[in-house]
């Protein structure tokens, strides 16, 4: 039997289906029918979604969508231990809380590495084109173990605790994988080539430098807009990268598009879209300005882009 990505869908589905039905049942949230509901139709999605008709999973979106924008996702009061018993749990425990955290990459790296070689009568162990995310999935997996054993609880609790962070982050943790496929339905809708017609059409780019740094500064602010580099990448290098930087100054594709994605991580650290990276921060920290992890990043932000646009024009070509 070979493990598919499908398997880790299937579980995520029934953790996510579990911290719903929990968040219903809560008499004391504010939004528990709503907030509940949101979680167990991305459950749905998980766990059937390959399943359903696309339109069907396209409803299923954009009722996920209409509940988070109309308030309907938000955190009831968090239940924890005193800070007395947290102390003492942080104190028994140490460094060993490390240990978990240090075994989800352990394993992704060595099941990454190994799964070209775990091959039974000639089946993969490992479905060979989502290694690297299923070894991460099976560390997590590993790791919740270790970590139930460290603490001496229950896997119970540790659904307890995600249910607590899910509720807290709320629609934010959905949105680097909506974001994600954002990127694919631009290309396909074809503003690869619109980019490429207003920047040809409006800006000289017979000037290198001037062509790199439309290349640079739009993967960033592509990345504003969308809250994620992979899906600016394929906009801009369809629109500028590949038939300008390549086709008219033959750029090194490689170094293009290193660096294309390193300036569009520019544009990762200035945007609230990119909820993962600085929305949730913020709310697991319990900022009072949401927005303050971004404006200590903008500074470094904007100083590795204008040095992206340098290397680029100096190295890739």
């Amino acid at each position: 039997m070979t493990l598919t990505i499908n398997y880790l869908f299937w579980l995520l589905g029934i953790v996510l289906l579990v911290i719903g039905g929990m968040i219903v049942t809560d008499r004391e949230h504010p939004r528990r029918f709503t907030a509940g509901g949101f979680w167990i139709v991305y459950a749905v999605i998980f766990l059937v979604g390959d399943r359903l008709p696309p339109e069907v999973v396209g409803v299923l979106v954009i009722a996920m969508a209409l509940i988070a924008g109309f308030g309907g996702v938000t955190a009831a009061k968090p239940k924890v231990l005193s800070d007395e018993a947290r102390r003492a749990s942080a104190v028994r425990l140490g460094n060993k809380l490390f240990v978990p955290a240090l075994t989800i990459p352990l394993v992704t790296v060595v099941l990454t590495l190994s799964a070209s070689h775990l091959v039974f009568g000639g089946t993969p162990l490992i479905e060979p084109k989502n290694v690297t995310l299923i070894g991460f999935g099976v560390g997590c997996v590993i790791a919740l173990g270790i970590a139930c054993m460290l603490t001496r609880d229950t896997v119970g609790q540790s659904v307890k605790e995600a249910r607590r962070l899910v509720d807290a982050l709320s629609w934010a943790a959905v949105l680097p994988q909506m974001l994600g496929m954002l990127g694919l339905v631009f290309s396909d809708a074809g503003v690869g080539k619109a980019v490429a017609h207003v920047t040809t059409s409006y800006i000289d780019m017979d000037l290198r430098v001037v062509a790199v740094i439309v290349y640079c500064v739009g993967m960033a602010l592509f990345t504003v807009i969308m809250g994620n580099g992979f899906a600016a990448f394929p906009v801009m290098t369809g629109g500028v990268g590949v038939p300008v930087l390549v086709g008219m100054f033959h750029a090194n594709p490689a170094v293009m598009a290193a660096i294309g994605m390193f300036s569009g991580y520019c544009g990762t650290l200035m945007t609230p879209m990119a909820a993962n990276f600085n929305i949730v921060p913020a709310a697991l920290l319990e900022l009072p300005d949401k927005n303050a992890v971004i404006r200590v990043q903008v500074p470094t932000a904007l100083g590795i882009l204008a040095a992206n646009i340098v290397l680029l024009n100096v190295f890739g070509f």
